[in-house]
């Protein structure tokens, strides 16, 4: 997939994709939600239960949990 990016009149950035998706969004099994929940909750735990950073420590646990999926699919 191809991405390109071009500057429109006004200095306004644009971008287009080769390839035009209209697909459903993957959905996992409720087991998957669960399992990156609990390692949000983890890492927030271990960072010091610190305020403002719920989305780093949801989008670093779906990284971390998606990377345990690989690695037991291998």
């Amino acid at each position: 997939m191809g991405v390109v990016i071009r500057k429109a009149k006004g200095g306004k950035v644009k971008s287009s994709s080769s390839r035009v998706t209209s697909e459903k969004p993957i959905e996992f099994p409720e087991a998957t939600w669960e399992r990156i929940s609990q390692k949000a909750y983890e890492l927030w735990e271990q960072r010091g239960r610190g305020e403002g950073n719920s989305l780093r420590d949801w989008l670093d646990a779906e990284e971390a949990v998606m990377e345990e999926m690989l690695e037991a699919r291998r």
